[in-house]
């Protein structure tokens, strides 16, 4: 009998789609009211379930409503997202999503994602134009020649780097830009696929989850919440350097495995496939200045993409144009004449088609859950579920809702402005501050993100080919650790 082969990354989300699609027809349908902020004539937009209504951006607007959260979050926009009213949630008639519904999902989230999806791709084919000149090649051969007998530090460097980036202004999914790039550095360092992925997306991960000035997580969460962001930031600091640590410990251990006996890889099997697909020239490159130069302006793109990101509020628009103008400058340094240029550049955006694919199939879960009126039910039933529990059960449970949660809405500022004003006045009610609450929702999430197929785990693989399966096998035994230790920190920072 054949064996089964684990299916493919769009498979597994068109799969997922089609439960999401059948929970609509189980779960009831339902919706919180809003309330949104409008700067241009200082008002509150109330919109309820049949009308709207304009309000007085007042802090009594906000006490009348339940909303223990202070007006200048709202006016200085801190918070500028429509939130959930606190004790608004209405049953609504069933909106059962059909099979044409379905099958017009992935569509719909290739357009709402299409920001990314353009990212993905014009950094395929900068990647394309910088391959194309053999300066990539020449810097991989001295990179892995300067690392020999100390390869752990790259492990270390980029991990530590990547985790930096997400802690501080949530580097997630800027991260696809890197796999490319890197990989074949850890390749040449003796190191699998897995190594590489590893050190970027947990890096990643970690850092977003416990994030301590993360504008789009834990600042924003905060601010829903009614607190300062500052509140409980030396703990998160804390548990950062410890999952950090633990981490390292596992990735590191796991590399040096692979390196003393290759066939240790969970993806030996593949081990020439990868090998192929990231394959550099050996041969001696001539390095001349207009190479040198060509290196520098493509190293240069990612350093103005996280200053612009970080201090000029860009997102994916000016982060999209910044690579394409950087392909642009390489081909004329090169001398790349216009055709080469334009066969290479979509040479290159092909090859990470794929990945864009499995982004805009994800955000069709979300598109199918939306449109079915699920979302707000299943936040109401997780709200009601945390009533009469003692404070330490109740941060863990809260911890393991935010993980279920996150799976429906993988987006940490979507899941802050519509989960925080509903769950974190549950706090007060055991006796908590409410950043356990904020903590909760960026563990919980953070979490579930290294294994959550609506997440950007799939588009990661999907980069280098390798299966879902086998990521899960490689992060299972870390990823039980985390969890049985993030829980242990909740429960404990209840009673300090």
């Amino acid at each position: 009998m054949k064996k089964l082969k684990f299916p493919s990354a769009q498979t597994i989300l068109l799969i997922i789609a089609g439960l999401v699609t059948l929970l609509t027809w189980v779960i009831p349908a339902g919706k919180y009211e809003t309330l949104g902020y409008n700067s241009a004539d200082n008002t509150f937009t109330k919109t309820g379930i049949t009308e709207t209504e304009n309000l007085p951006a007042t802090q009594q607007t906000l006490e009348n409503l339940n909303i223990k959260i202070p007006l200048e979050k709202f006016t200085n926009g801190d918070i500028y997202k429509p939130i959930n009213i606190p004790n608004t949630y209405h049953q609504l008639k069933a909106k059962p999503q059909g099979f044409f519904d379905f099958v017009k999902s992935p569509i719909k989230g290739v357009i709402e994602a299409a920001d990314i999806i353009f990212l993905v791709l014009i950094i395929g084919g900068l990647i394309g134009i910088i391959n194309s000149t053999g300066a990539f090649d020449a810097g991989i051969g001295w990179l892995a020649n300067a690392l020999k007998g100390r390869e752990f530090i790259l492990i270390i460097f980029v991990t530590i780097l990547v985790a930096a980036g997400g802690t501080t202004f949530g580097f997630a999914e800027e991260t696809i830009a890197f796999f490319p790039i890197l990989i074949p550095v850890f390749l040449a360092a003796r190191y699998d696929a897995i190594v590489g992925i590893a050190c970027i997306f947990l890096g990643s991960t970690i850092g977003t989850m416990c994030s301590t000035i993360n504008p789009f997580s834990v600042i924003i969460a905060s601010d829903a919440a009614g607190i300062s962001w500052t509140t409980g930031i030396w703990g998160r600091f804390i548990m950062l350097l410890a999952c950090l640590t633990i981490s390292l410990i596992y990735i590191i251990r796991y590399g040096i495995r692979v390196q003393n006996d290759p066939t240790k890889s969970i993806v030996y099997d593949q081990q020439q496939q990868i090998a192929a697909l990231f394959k550099h020239d050996k041969k001696k490159v001539n390095f001349n200045s207009r190479l040198r130069l060509a290196l520098f302006v493509f190293a240069l793109c990612f350093v103005i993409m996280i200053y612009g990101v970080v201090f000029l509020e860009w997102w994916f628009i000016e982060m999209t144009t910044t690579f394409l103008v950087g392909s642009i400058i390489i081909g004329v340094i090169a001398k790349i004449n216009e055709s080469d240029f334009i066969d290479t550049f979509i040479r290159g955006a092909s090859d990470l088609l794929g990945v864009a694919l499995i982004i805009g199939i994800a955000r069709g879960v979300t598109v199918i859950m939306a449109d079915g009126l699920i979302s707000d039910t299943l936040l109401y039933y997780a709200s009601s579920a945390t009533e009469g529990m003692n404070k330490g059960v109740f941060a863990s449970a809260m911890t393991a809702i935010y993980a279920g949660l996150s799976f429906f809405i993988p987006s940490s500022s979507g899941m802050a402005v519509l989960t925080m004003p509903i769950m974190s006045p549950l706090a007060d009610s055991v006796g908590i501050g409410r950043e356990i609450v904020v903590n909760a929702y960026q563990y919980g999430m953070g979490l579930f993100y290294m294994i959550n197929p609506t997440g950007l785990i799939l588009a990661s693989l999907a980069v280098v080919k390798i299966g879902f399966d086998k990521w899960l096998k490689f992060i299972m035994p870390l990823f039980i650790t985390l969890v049985v230790f993030t829980l242990i920190v909740m429960t404990i920072s209840c009673y300090l």
